[in-house]
């Protein structure tokens, strides 16, 4: 992506052994998300004629994941999911392709390397860059503002005290 503008999307924090129902549901929104908008997956995303199914195997497929990182056992897996014990396996075994792909996302995860680029059109990135220049300036006034604020109380507050 050299040249392109891009924002990348990192993944810090998230729970690779999760202990709580939260940490279950962060480590599953990690994987669902990273892995869709992995380019080699999102480009396959785009090839299959049953959009919905693929991307709601590969849900099924991140939430088996985090719940089996959690310790949950596959039947509570297949219930919390609706799925069958057999569906749940093998996404867990990677026998299907999402499985594969949420597999290798999680490893990703583990390691630390899963980063996404989402390419920005250019006019994103020139409104972000006037963003932020004005927001150093806004900063800057405030500070300026805060100094004035603080002499003009100092200034009372000696008058206060000489009356």
């Amino acid at each position: 992506m050299s040249g392109e503008a891009h924002v990348e999307l990192e993944f810090p924090g998230v729970p690779i052994r999760p202990t709580s129902a939260r940490e279950v549901r962060e480590l599953e929104i990690a994987l669902i998300i990273g892995t869709i908008l992995r380019p080699d997956v999102f480009q396959e995303i785009l090839q299959p004629r049953e959009f919905t199914t693929w991307v709601d195997s590969l849900a099924v497929a991140a939430g088996a994941l985090a719940r089996e990182k959690a310790g949950y056992p596959i039947s509570k897996i297949a219930e919390e999911l609706g799925r069958s014990e057999t569906t749940i396996r093998n996404h867990l075994q990677g026998k299907t392709k999402a499985g594969q792909l949420v597999k290798e996302t999680y490893e990703m995860l583990k390691r630390g390397k899963l980063k996404i680029a989402i390419p920005l059109p250019a006019s994103t990135v020139e409104e972000y860059e006037k963003l932020k220049e004005k927001v150093n300036e806004l900063e800057e006034e405030n500070k300026k503002l805060k100094e004035k604020l603080e002499t003009v109380k100092k200034t009372l507050q000696d008058l206060l005290e000489s009356l």
